[in-house]
């Protein structure tokens, strides 16, 4: 898959739990899980948005694109 959801890791940096997270930005540890995993087949800006605000970083430190061709 070439994009890659570096969420736990800005998780880990802000030690910060996924609970907490997801409650802040008031989706459920499920819907959080299944975007750490990356089997989310989209993301809403909005949540994008919120997942920045809580964490303090950029879109481009949550996702990252990889060639298929690397």
């Amino acid at each position: 898959m070439p994009i890659i959801v570096n969420l736990d890791v800005m998780l880990a940096k802000r030690k910060m739990q996924s609970q907490e997270l997801a409650d802040k930005i008031g989706i459920t540890t499920a819907n959080l899980s299944i975007l750490k995993t990356g089997k989310a087949k989209a993301i809403r800006f909005s949540t994008l948005e919120a997942i920045c605000k809580e964490l303090n970083c950029q879109p481009s430190d949550i996702l990252e694109y990889i060639s298929d061709t690397d």
